[in-house]
């Protein structure tokens, strides 16, 4: 149960909570050493996880998994370039919370807060800090995200107003990351989840582990991250035990070498092929999103991205990201630009400002604000 679950479920169901997630690993090939992977072994062709997950699910249902807030844009940056990106080359410290691998030395003694405004007064605030510990050859971070929801009215069943109570919703991650040879690196952030509806309180811990495969000469950067794999230390009031919204990403990113663009690709969910609803309590309304084929659903998992340096100076990004937009659509209605993003960065050398816009809904646009202070 989540606030915030209409921003990215618009189907809901608050009768439970309850959340599936596929547990397993991947097979790592070990030649002679550990970090011995060619890039055809440690990016397992993601389609292959696609397909063969297939046959593990048949359909998932929105607002059935907890601490949802998890999945929201963790700066500016990511949010112009689609919501999420694991491989793209930067120097932003908020990366780490797309995958604790991109996490580098270049970030050292760098912090970066943001600021995200939702409709309604709900304001999310993240903040972001990067320092590189020489001796042990080891990059360390630590960031903090929290949503804020105002005051709101505490009723009982009939609607006569108890109070008033804050919920809120927070993380903090520690992070640490290495380098092994001139190409890979590595990093894990260790997580702490808390959330609290007035009675209704919950806590979590959680790790991500993230692998870079880095081709600096040609601009090629590959990545592979598990999110979120842990459990709860304590249950809601009158809940059992709920599994975190665990994720497995891959994406690569490339940049050119004769002009100022970057270019992404990531595929998300790779655990779970089928993610379109279909909800057999809701009538024939058009909300539900039924099986359009084999390209509707690879696409569901798909985010593009784009940016452009226009300049010394300026940065200019846009992301879309195909199962927000499908989700969002109202029947047979118009959605406008959701699933669209956009965004700015002014790049000094002290000090870097970004702003993004991205479309939820075609009336309403969301402004996400983020600072790097070096």
């Amino acid at each position: 149960m989540n606030f915030l679950e209409p921003f990215y479920n618009p189907i809901v169901n608050y009768s439970d909570f309850h959340v599936g997630c596929f547990k397993g690993y991947i097979p790592l090939c070990k030649e002679g050493n550990f970090f011995y992977f060619r890039v055809v072994r440690i990016f397992f062709p993601p389609i292959f996880f696609l397909l063969l997950s297939g046959s593990l699910y048949s359909q998932t249902l929105g607002g059935l998994s907890n601490y949802n807030f998890l999945k929201l844009s963790s700066s500016a940056l990511v949010t112009a370039l689609g919501g999420q990106n694991c491989s793209q080359f930067s120097n932003n410290p908020a990366m780490v919370f797309q995958n604790p691998a991109l996490l580098r030395p270049e970030m050292s003694k760098s912090i970066e807060p943001g600021f995200l405004m939702f409709p309604g007064g709900l304001q999310t605030y993240q903040a972001s800090g990067a320092f590189y510990l020489p001796k042990l050859e080891t990059t360390v971070g630590a960031s903090l995200h929290y949503l804020n929801y105002g005051v709101l009215d505490q009723t009982d069943a009939a609607g006569l107003q108890l109070g008033s109570f804050r919920p809120l919703d927070y993380l903090l991650q520690l992070t640490a990351s290495r380098t092994y040879g001139s190409r890979w690196h590595y990093g894990f952030s260790l997580q702490f989840i808390q959330s609290s509806y007035g009675i209704y309180r919950s806590a979590a811990i959680a790790l991500d582990g993230g692998l870079t495969y880095t081709d600096s000469s040609n601009g090629w950067q590959m990545a592979l991250v598990a999110k979120h794999m842990g459990g709860q230390l304590r249950n809601y009031e009158g809940s059992s035990n709920r599994e975190l919204p665990f994720d497995l990403r891959w994406g690569i990113s490339k940049k050119l070498q004769q002009a100022p663009w970057q270019f992404s690709l990531q595929l998300n969910r790779l655990h779970q092929w089928d993610l379109r609803y279909s909800d057999s309590t809701l009538p024939a309304s058009g909300l539900s999103s039924g099986s359009k084929g084999l390209v509707d659903g690879l696409f569901r998992h798909a985010i593009l991205s784009a940016q452009l340096m226009a300049g010394d100076k300026i940065e200019l990004s846009a992301g879309y990201n195909y199962l927000r937009r499908q989700e969002l659509s109202t029947g047979n209605g118009g959605n406008g630009l959701s699933g669209f993003s956009l965004g700015v960065g002014v790049l000094l050398k002290r000090i870097q400002f970004r702003y993004a816009r991205t479309n939820y809904q075609s009336n309403q646009v969301l402004h996400h604000i983020g600072f790097i202070i070096r």
